[in-house]
């Protein structure tokens, strides 16, 4: 192996760099210069974004362990694109005075978790994807109990160690069925092998329970609403967006790579998973008051809507997949955006706060409008194209009621999004939020995600690009 057979990991190198670079530069800064390692970190992550797109090289080391196409290229740019406009929108709360001795760690736990994903998107057995998983799940632990002189932020922490150890541990016994009923680790030979005798049957369910965890899907979730609550306003957005897009990713290719031989059974799991966590997120997100809770009960609400694309068990629906991820991460990260931005000037964080925040703040009530219109799936923003091929692709294998209860869910979710916009822009408020200025990098995040919204939903040749992968990597 030479050293440009280790270009196939380009990613994953330049991430590592990039978490030694901060390390070095943040060694070598004073206390009161502890500041200026954000504009460097971001400019250095930025670069790395751009040279993401750059042709790259594909192929396969380590025997099998490692893969590279150009389905994973594009959603390892899909998360890049993600992380670069979280750490655009946290510039304000990073130069708060209770961050200034850990800046830092901030960038080093966040590009450190993301190395992991990326190694779990190209894993081609499962003791890779294993590995990717952990070293993207201990990091984010750390990250939850960032502000840890918080008494809930630490909770949140402990909580998210003992439920991923938990997670991982069923996982772990899943794959350790699948190796000793099968002989191999390998994706490729393991599907090969794969049937439906009942250790491999219960070796699949212990794996699903081990992924849905990550995922947050029913009634694997009752983590996620604490986690999101107690976490940073921004380390809840890389929560919800970036760590479940990369496990939903990594779920749906396995699905088609090991477990086809049995999708007539595990297809009637996932129509039970999904329906059940479109409805409870949807319930329980109509009763939440805290904007992170909201947010957390509607992400376990649209990782329902994700089970759509698997279900279907063809290319729509991977290629639906890939592009309501990309979708959802400009829309949650819009609301998010917004919600960090208000969070870092005042603290608040309820939804009665948000009362007649248009008559103060107009550009920030109508991004928020915006954002949840997306998620809500309302035309003819990007999330309603979105939800569109998911329908289509459950459509196409036949699942139509799925499809109706799926509709149903999108329905009642337009109410309690529309509880927010009403806040905004309807309830009087005598003292609303006051009329503050975000800085330069947090106005460049929330501008991004807009642009994101409309240019995705508007831009045909961006589905058309994504299918275009998604059929040269299927076929």
């Amino acid at each position: 192996m030479s050293i440009y057979d280790f270009m196939t990991m380009r990613h994953e190198l330049i991430l590592t760099c990039l978490v030694l670079l901060v390390l070095i530069i943040d060694l070598n800064l004073k206390q009161s210069q502890k500041h200026r390692i954000i504009p460097i970190a971001i400019g250095l992550f930025f670069i790395h974004t751009v040279v993401g797109f750059l042709p790259a090289q594909t192929g396969v080391l380590f025997g099998g362990m490692y893969h590279t196409d150009g389905l994973t290229i594009l959603m390892k740019n899909i998360l890049n694109v993600g992380v670069l406009i979280i750490l655009f929108q946290s510039t304000t709360w990073l130069k708060k005075e209770e961050n200034g001795e850990k800046i830092s760690e901030f960038f080093i736990l966040l590009l450190s978790t993301l190395v992991g994903m990326n190694f779990m998107i190209s894993s081609g057995d499962f003791l890779m994807l294993y590995l990717g998983l952990e070293l993207a799940t201990i990091p984010m632990a750390a990250l939850a109990a960032y502000t840890h002189h918080q008494t809930r932020s630490a909770e949140a922490g402990i909580k998210l160690i003992l439920s991923s150890a938990l997670s991982s541990g069923i996982l772990l016994f899943g794959l350790s069925l699948i190796y000793g009923s099968t002989g191999s680790i390998y994706f490729d030979t393991v599907g090969a092998l794969y049937s439906n005798a009942p250790m491999q049957v219960l070796a699949f369910i212990f794996f699903f329970t081990g992924m849905a965890f990550k995922i947050s899907l029913v009634p694997f979730h009752l983590w996620t609403a604490d986690v999101y609550e107690g976490s940073p306003v921004n380390v809840t957005s890389y929560f919800s967006v970036i760590s479940k897009g990369a496990s939903a990713f990594i779920l749906i290719m396995v699905m088609y790579t090991v477990f086809h031989s049995i999708a007539y059974l595990w297809k009637d799991i996932v129509y039970l998973i999904a329906v059940m966590t479109m409805t409870i997120g949807n319930l329980f997100a109509l009763r939440q008051k805290n904007m992170k809770r909201f947010l957390a009960f509607s992400s376990i609400a649209q990782a329902g809507f994700i089970m759509l694309g698997i279900i279907g068990g063809n290319k729509i629906g991977m290629t639906a997949t890939v592009y309501f991820v990309l979708v959802y991460i400009f829309s949650n990260l819009g609301a998010f955006g917004v919600i960090s931005a208000i969070s870092a000037k005042t603290g608040k964080e309820s939804m009665d706060d948000y009362d007649g925040l248009y008559a103060t703040n107009p550009k920030l009530s109508l991004l928020m409008m915006l954002s949840v219109f997306s998620l809500a799936g309302i035309p003819p923003v990007a999330g309603f194209f979105g939800k569109f091929f998911l329908f289509t692709s459950a459509a196409s294998g036949g699942y139509y009621w799925l499809v109706f209860i799926a509709v149903l869910n999108a329905t009642i979710s337009l109410y309690y999004y529309l509880l927010v916009v009403k806040a905004m822009f309807i309830n009087k408020n005598d003292a609303p939020i006051a009329f503050f200025n975000s800085d330069t990098m947090t106005k460049i995040g929330l501008f991004a995600c807009a642009l994101g919204i409309f240019v995705i939903g508007f831009w045909s040749q961006v589905y058309e690009f994504i299918d275009a992968v998604t059929f040269a990597i299927v076929n």
